[in-house]
């Protein structure tokens, strides 16, 4: 009697960051495969009017670069704005992308999950107080990518090995409750493509933090928008650590295109993001946190 057995895939590392902490832990297990360096992989390029990152660019390099800055200030704040400098210099977009979330029930060794292969969420019934404020699944632990929500904003895609995604199918729609992302075993995320900017487009990112520095954001936020003088001629919002995955608020951009600027509206804005929110018992301080945060990202966006 013969016996077959499936190939161990290898977990795939850039920068290492997410996956050293999960073996430490040993929640992450089995062999590691170095992140080939391919050409342009860690090159931030000019590509059909847009501009493409390799899947090895830094997070640092998104911060500081200077067309990224200048083209697409929302995402560069957002870079800018996680983590430590040390771990942006050595962070990686796609790891950024592709990282695990950080619910301490997944991190813990010795608890299973949905996400570990159990059959329930435990933090719904236990200790949630960073969890979802849109309960989109089962799982209600939030997504921990800054740069995707940034990135959601921008209408981005991403190419892989075997496709092209846009970023919003990267994530799913968050009700499977089993994956942080959508690529399957042994695929790999090679680079993230962005549109050409719009003519006068300006942008912002505001997170809410417990600390000052270093730390995961409460909720987080950016924004684009295009000013006709007083008028929203354009705009795009996304939210993050809100949800399974980061979102963007068609509610949001709808109510203020078109729309005269004035504080009133912005505190309406703030107000509509929260609309759909169901919340769970210990994360309804997320709801004001949330309103304020788009409040301000939209403020700063607009110079108002």
């Amino acid at each position: 009697m013969s016996v077959t057995t499936q190939p161990v895939l290898a977990e795939y590392r850039a920068g290492g960051t997410d996956l050293s902490e999960r073996r430490r832990t040993g929640i992450a297990r089995g062999p590691v495969r170095d992140v080939p360096r391919v050409v342009g992989s860690e090159l931030v390029r000019r590509a059909d009017g847009g501009l493409t990152l390799g899947a090895l660019v830094s997070i640092d390099t998104v911060a500081t670069d200077p067309a990224i800055r200048d083209h697409y200030p929302a995402l560069a704040l957002a870079a800018g704005a996680l983590a430590t400098p040390q771990i942006r210099r050595v962070g990686t977009v796609g790891g950024s992308l592709l990282q695990h979330n950080r619910c301490w029930y997944y991190r813990h060794p010795q608890t299973t999950c949905l996400k570990k292969g159990g059959d329930d969420c435990p933090a719904r019934a236990g200790d949630h107080r960073y969890g979802a404020l849109f309960d989109l699944g089962p799982c209600v632990a939030v997504h921990p990518s800054t740069l995707g929500a940034a990135l959601l904003a921008y209408d981005a895609t991403i190419t892989t090995d075997r496709r092209e995604l846009s970023i919003a199918d990267l994530f799913g729609d968050g009700r499977d409750g089993r994956r942080d992302h959508q690529l399957d075993p042994g695929e790999l995320l090679t680079a993230v493509h962005l549109p050409e900017a719009l003519a006068g487009e300006r942008g912002a990112y505001h997170r809410a933090t417990s600390r000052r520095y270093a730390e995961w954001p409460l909720v987080e936020a950016t924004a684009r928008v295009v000013l006709d003088g007083d008028r929203v001629a354009f705009a795009a919002v996304a939210v993050g650590a809100v949800a399974p995955v980061p979102l963007r608020l068609p509610a949001v951009e709808a109510l203020i295109i078109g729309a005269r600027l004035t504080p009133d509206l912005l505190e309406e804005a703030g107000a509509r993001a929260v609309d759909t929110a169901t919340g769970l018992p210990q994360t309804t301080y997320k709801r004001a946190l949330l309103a304020a945060t788009v409040t301000e990202v939209l403020e700063r966006a607009t110079g108002r």
